[in-house]
């Protein structure tokens, strides 16, 4: 698996030729070029052609970055409310970064603020093109104001900096405790951190505060935990037991923590062996408190129940290459989803391990490796997949191809649908514009919302037509 690091946009094409010049004859003696999808490792961009940003399949769209490239983040849920949908949000979080020396690294702990936006309807409402008596000027006179009630200006970014000797490779913060944070460094250390002082800080501090941190804050860790034999990136707190933590390395080794207070661990010494190789992601049950996944560059996935010993309950063939990632479903919890090397993910039903072949449905969309995968937290049948195609793809499993709604559809619109005919029907939407792709996050407070990081930065994102597959109640 290649995790070393290397604009947020649903792209659609623009011919260069197209613009509109000034007067009417300018628009008269050009033709209009309908803009169609533009498919990544399929299309080529032809001499006068350029990508263009599609901001209306947006309801929020940020770009940030915090100076170093993050590998990895995690969303820090917070008090602000469980099903929030006015905008602005704030969001807080926590990452390590990448940096050209070892000493130059640390651990970003940060909240993002005013994060404005719209909700937008799925079909468009009259546009200017079909009334003549609506004026260019007064539609964007409305756009601004429909942008002004969702918030306005952009989002504010307060960062506090925590020193950490080397590059960051995967950071998790705890479900039940979110000032409780993990860090696995590219050092084979294992670090458990408190950072609730900075998280104080930034909940009290106004939004107008300092856009960035120039300081570097000097804490230890309270755990730092090097009985790996080399350095990892799979790490995961249990959803069910608060503080129970498990590390794998690339020495296909498997460390169980146990709490034995709110801020020491008992680390078992003896690890958990049943990989060939690089153990490359964990999960731990949404369910059951003993139960976890691993997978490896070794093409398995190993089910584990801590009570029974040190090897797994089970193990099956996933990929025919690397698997790097695992999602385990906890809204349905016999499904996890499997991300590989070779650009394909799969859905695996725990019910059909008898059967001897988990695999209900297997998807060969992305062209490059997997990077991330990850169930929503509020739809069972929704996820989201990132790849070092520079694609991060929404996929809803539970759709099937509807031609009579398609054909309804287009006709509310008025207008050609260039969409290419091949694409899955469970493909619900394709973000684009970021370089390297490499982690990517759902908000469990915030329906909708997903942030990812690659080597170009961070993006926060709601897709416009994620809503639809929300539930109206938030449950």
């Amino acid at each position: 698996m290649a995790r070393t690091l290397k604009n947020p946009k649903k792209a659609k094409r623009k011919n260069k030729g197209s613009k509109k010049g000034d007067g009417a004859s300018a628009s008269s003696s050009v033709p209009t070029i309908q803009p169609r999808v533009w498919q990544p490792g399929v299309d080529e961009l032809e001499e006068g052609e350029e990508l263009q940003c599609d901001s209306s399949a947006y309801n929020s769209l940020h770009a940030f970055h915090i100076g170093w490239p993050c590998l990895s983040f995690d969303i820090v849920r917070d008090s602000l409310g469980s099903d929030r949908k006015d905008f602005p949000h704030t969001v807080y979080f926590v990452t390590g970064t990448q940096a050209e020396k070892a000493s130059w690294n640390s651990i970003g702990v940060f909240k993002v603020s005013n994060v404005s936006g719209k909700r937008r309807e799925l079909v468009p409402t009259k546009s200017v093109e079909d009334d003549p008596d609506m004026d260019a000027e007064s539609s964007d006179s409305e756009d601004s104001e429909d942008e002004e009630e969702g918030g306005s200006g952009a989002p504010v970014l307060q960062l506090r900096k925590v020193a950490h000797h080397g590059c960051v490779n995967r950071i998790r913060a705890m479900t039940q405790n979110p000032h409780i944070c993990a860090s696995w460094a590219d050092s084979g250390h294992v670090q458990v951190w408190d950072f609730s002082s900075h998280l104080n800080a930034l909940a009290e501090s106004e939004t107008e505060g300092v856009q960035g941190a120039s300081s570097v804050f000097n804490q230890a860790p309270l755990v730092n935990f090097r009985g790996h034999k080399d350095e990892g990136y799979a790490i995961d707190w249990s959803p069910v037991v608060a503080g129970r933590l498990v590390t794998g390395d690339c020495k296909n080794c498997i460390h169980l923590w146990e709490p034995t207070s709110g801020s020491t661990w008992n680390v078992d010494a003896t690890p958990f062996v049943g990989h060939s190789a690089s153990v490359e992601d964990l999960q731990w049950s949404p369910t059951e408190p003993h139960a976890f996944v691993s997978c490896s560059v070794d093409g398995t996935i190993a089910i584990w129940d801590i009570r029974l010993g040190k090897s797994p309950a089970a193990s099956f063939k996933a990929h025919d290459a690397d698997v790097n990632v695992v999602s385990w479903n906890r809204q349905a919890s016999c499904m996890l989803a499997s991300g590989s090397d070779d650009g394909t993910f799969s859905i695996h039903d725990f019910r059909l391990l008898k059967d001897g072949n988990t695999v209900v449905a297997h998807f060969k969309y992305h062209k490059y490796p997997v990077t991330s995968i990850e169930w929503s937290p509020h739809e069972a049948s929704t996820l989201a997949v990132s790849s070092s195609d520079n694609q991060l793809t929404i996929w809803d499993l539970s759709l099937e191809k509807d031609e009579e709604e398609e054909a309804e559809f287009k006709a509310q619109t008025r207008e050609q649908v260039n969409a290419p005919e091949d694409l899955p029907p469970q493909l619900l939407f394709v973000h684009q514009g970021q370089k390297d792709l490499k982690e990517l996050h759902w908000h469990a407070q915030i329906p909708g919302m997903i942030v990812s990081t690659a080597a170009d930065g961070f993006n926060i994102l709601m897709p416009s037509n994620i809503q639809s597959t929300l539930p109206s109640n938030g449950s």
